[in-house]
């Protein structure tokens, strides 16, 4: 259960890198009812952010480094982005963005971990974070796939605090450990980290990746004006027990998220 009272190691922002920011506030509006405020346009900025019900959910800017792949980039909150980025140097990992200050807001960084995949941390100023989680129409859930799940839960176990605990997939589909902030019950679990081959990877070149769950009030509904937009469906729907209906999806220019309708009770 993602929360929006932010504490250390939990998700707090996500935005979108996208190669057309008019085409990708068209499609994620007609999919999840997102509306799209803009920050300002010019030759070398453009973006601004996604609200619904008239609360920020996500940002959104163009995508710009040159070979990098249109994703989504999760935020965690940390006390302190500059001993956090220590602690990633620390463990093997890669500093993409050196921590700055954006304005008052507050400040950031973004990294590789040691096998590839991207991930920021938040160091808040006057913004904490989204002002939506865990409705329909915003963050539920975040999700790693990798390729060596027990590395992968070393580093963010000594870069961010997590806490893992395993569960059996149905019908021998391995193994998935849910991540939960330090010093939390496991009720205030906020993702998961799933292992696959390598070559299951091919949207990050076999590197891992971490993508977002939305909470929609209609899975099925979702998926039909995911593909009705031109985006594509690599997973589902399927419903799994506990947890709800859910599918793996890709937007017209192959970023890719989850739509999860919660499972009742």
């Amino acid at each position: 259960m993602i929360t929006n009272d932010f504490v250390p190691g939990s998700p707090c922002w996500l935005d979108l890198g996208a190669p057309d920011v008019r085409a990708a506030a068209s499609f994620y509006g007609a999919v999840l009812g997102w509306d799209y405020r803009s920050m300002g346009e010019g030759e070398d900025m453009e973006g601004g952010m996604f609200q619904k019900d008239g609360r920020t959910v996500a940002g959104l800017g163009r995508l710009t480094e040159e070979g990098a792949r249109p994703a989504w980039m999760i935020y965690y909150s940390v006390t302190d982005a500059d001993a956090t980025t220590a602690a990633v140097e620390r463990a093997g990992g890669t500093v993409r963005v050196p921590p700055r200050d954006l304005d008052e807001w507050g400040r950031m960084a973004q990294y590789d971990d040691p096998l590839g995949g991207q991930f920021a941390v938040w160091q808040p100023g006057t913004t904490k974070g989204v002002d939506l989680v865990d409705k329909p129409g915003s963050l539920s859930w975040t999700e790693l796939y990798t390729s060596d799940a027990a590395a992968s839960k070393e580093f963010y176990g000594e870069v961010l605090g997590w806490r893992f605990s395993d569960m059996d997939l149905p019908g021998g589909g391995g193994t998935y450990s849910m991540i939960t902030p330090a010093g939390l019950p496991e009720e205030r679990m906020h993702g998961g980290v799933m292992e696959l081959p390598a070559e299951h990877l091919g949207l990050a070149h076999g590197r891992p990746y971490w993508h977002p769950v939305f909470n929609v009030t209609d899975c099925d509904a979702a998926v039909a004006r995911v593909t009705e937009n031109g985006g594509s469906i690599q997973m589902g729907p399927e419903t799994a027990e506990g947890v709800g209906r859910m599918a793996v999806c890709l937007d017209p220019s192959t970023a890719d998220f989850v739509v999860l309708t919660p499972a009742e009770g």
